[in-house]
């Protein structure tokens, strides 16, 4: 109840959703070339993150209660054009980069994986959802392998206020708030804002406000297939998607693999391993005047 006042379009200026991996395709490179960050990420991963955000309160918490309205979220998710595509979706394969003072190799040197391959392993997407709460609200997924970081997080990031009291000279780098939901590696909730430092002369910088799981309940959180494994078991279905979620998410994403397949992307690799991905997913956001901001750290 403390931030259902201020979320909605009113006070939320955009929301980004990060799910990085520092691995590669490992041993799955034959799988991988028949799916891709879009099919094997986005399709389910992110958008599930994205409905949770979006999702308006449930009668009760109960699966189907939930679900349905997930199910709202997903059909009002504005569909992207097919000449949209080239601007609300960026694409990319990793080729060959150091990480942690090794040399990785490319996607195409991967085993299994055609030495030509056009299959993506990034994918950045820019959503709207077309509700009273949410409307030109944009929603920023990106996902990729061989990133810099390993890391999951939902950033919130809240609007600009109308007027600063303060002098131009004392907030030069003001920053709007911002909320963090970290998922992984850590499980938490940050608030970034800005304060005055105490004395003077008066200046403000960025602090946060932390909470962790693991510091207040003293546990480690259990892990996310363990969860899984526990609600088959006792026959609860809420955190599995039903087939009319399944079907609403596919028809998100299935103008962009048709683009995508109809049109090779020339410049595969596009990104070195050990990097955040390509510059397409930074237009993606430059061209709304925003940046990918870096993951909260731990």
């Amino acid at each position: 109840p403390m931030f259902e006042p201020v979320w909605n379009r009113s006070y939320i200026d955009h929301v980004a959703i990060t799910v990085a991996e520092t691995l590669g395709v490992e041993h799955r490179g034959g799988y991988y070339e028949k799916a891709g960050a879009l099919r094997d990420m986005v399709q389910n991963h992110l958008i599930q993150l994205l409905c949770l955000v979006a999702m308006e309160p449930p009668v009760a918490y109960e699966a189907d209660d939930i679900r349905n309205r997930k199910l709202d979220v997903l059909r009002a998710i504005r569909l992207i054009e097919k000449d949209e595509v080239a601007e609300c979706a960026a694409r990319g394969q990793y080729g060959p980069g150091w990480m942690g003072g090794a040399e990785m190799p490319a996607y195409r040197a991967e085993h299994l994986v055609s030495p030509d391959s056009g299959t993506e392993t990034y994918a950045a997407l820019k959503l709207h959802v077309d509700n009273w709460r949410w409307q030109d609200v944009p929603f920023y997924l990106r996902t990729g392998k061989r990133l810099s970081r390993a890391v999951s997080e939902i950033s919130v990031r809240f609007r600009d206020v109308p007027h600063r009291s303060f002098p131009a000279s004392v907030g030069l780098n003001a920053q709007p708030a911002r909320l963090v939901i970290q998922i992984q590696p850590e499980q938490g909730i940050v608030l970034k804002f800005m304060a005055k430092e105490p004395g003077t002369p008066l200046r403000l910088r960025p602090v946060d406000m932390r909470f962790s799981y693991r510091d207040a309940f003293r546990a480690e959180s259990p892990g996310a297939y363990e969860t899984l494994l526990r609600d088959v078991m006792s026959g609860d279905a809420t955190l599995f998607m039903r087939a009319d979620q399944v079907e609403a998410a596919w028809r998100i994403i299935q103008p962009i693999l048709e683009v995508w397949r109809d049109n090779p992307a020339p410049d595969f690799p596009n990104y070195p391993a050990g990097t955040w991905g390509p510059e397409s997913a930074e237009l993606l956001v430059a061209r709304d005047g925003r940046s990918w901001l870096a993951p909260t750290q731990t």
